[in-house]
C-alpha cells in the first residue's frame, strides 16, 4: 500500500508487498531487488553519515555538542545493556543500539511516505534470525558444543521435540510480532484515510482527513515504531542473556 494511491482518485485499495525495482538470475537462481533493500541501504548510508558527523574531531577537553549528543547516545546503549544483561555482556552492545536505530528508521521512514522497511516479513525475520544465531553461539560458547546438545534433552530425554520445537518458533515468533504490528498499522491507516477520503468527497468539504489520520500517524508511526523496535531489543536481550546463563 502507498500513500500516492490516495491522490490518484483511485476506488480500491491494493495491498501488496515491497515493489520489485530489479531482478537478477544467478545460477538459475532469480533474485529480486526490491523497495525494502533500496530504503535499507539509504537509511544505512544516512546513519553512517550521522555518524561520521557526531564522531568527527572528537576530544577530551572542550568537547562540542555534538559528541556530547554521540556520547549520550552511546552510553544510554550501553546502560541498557549492563541493566538487562549485565556488563560481562556488554559485546552485544554495538548490535542491540544498531538493532534498535535499524529498527525505529525502518518503520518512521513511512513519515515521508515511503514504505515502511519493517513492513516487509523478510527484513525483520533477517534481524531475527541473526539473534537466533547469536543466542546458540552464546549457548555453544558457555557450555561447549556437548553440553548445548544436552540441553536439548534437558529436564528429561521426552522433553527433546518441545525443546527443539521452541527453540526453532523464537525467530518465528520475534518476527511476526515485530511485522505484524507495523503493517497492520499501515494497512489500518490506509484503510481509515481511504474512508475518509471517500467521505470529504461526497459530501464537498475536505475537512474529515485533517486532523483524524494525523491522530492515527501519531499512535502507529511514531509510538507503535518505538514500542516495537524496544520490544524488539529487549526479547534479544533477555534470550542472549539467558543462554550465557544456562548451564
Amino acid at each position: 500500500m502507498h500513500i500516492s494511491d490516495f491522490f490518484k482518485g483511485t476506488t480500491e485499495i491494493n495491498v501488496t508487498g515491497p515493489k520489485i525495482i530489479a531482478s537478477f538470475e544467478i545460477g538459475g537462481v532469480t533474485i529480486n531487488f526490491t523497495e525494502s533493500i533500496l530504503l535499507s541501504w539509504i537509511i544505512i548510508g544516512a546513519v553512517a553519515l550521522l555518524l561520521h558527523w557526531l564522531t568527527k574531531d572528537l576530544k577530551t577537553k572542550g568537547i562540542s555538542k555534538r559528541q556530547v549528543l554521540a556520547e549520550m547516545a552511546v552510553q544510554t546503549v550501553y546502560n541498557l545493556v549492563d541493566d538487562t544483561m549485565g556488563k560481562g555482556n556488554r559485546r552485544f552492545a554495538p548490535y542491540i543500539g544498531a538493532l534498535f536505530t535499524f529498527s525505529i528508521l525502518g518503520s518512521l521512514i513511512s513519515l515521508l511516505g515511503l514504505r515502511s522497511v519493517t513492513a516487509d516479513f523478510s527484513v525483520v525475520l533477517t534481524w531475527a534470525l541473526i539473534t537466533f544465531i547469536w543466542v546458540h553461539y552464546t549457548k555453544i560458547r558457555t557450555n561447549g558444543f556437548f553440553g548445548y546438545l544436552k540441553g536439548y534433552a534437558s529436564p528429561v530425554f521426552v522433553m527433546l521435540p518441545m525443546n527443539v520445537l521452541s527453540e526453532v518458533s523464537l525467530p518465528v515468533s520475534m518476527s511476526i510480532r515485530h511485522f505484524g504490528n507495523i503493517a497492520s498499522g499501515m494497512i489500518i491507516s490506509g484503510l481509515v484515510y481511504f474512508a475518509l477520503t471517500s467521505i470529504t468527497k461526497s459530501i464537498g468539504v475536505a475537512f474529515m482527513t485533517i486532523g483524524i489520520p494525523a491522530v492515527l500517524s501519531l499512535y502507529f508511526d511514531l509510538f507503535s515504531s518505538f514500542m516495537q523496535a524496544f520490544i524488539f531489543i529487549m526479547l534479544t536481550m533477555v534470550n542472549v542473556s539467558n543462554a550465557a546463563e544456562t548451564e
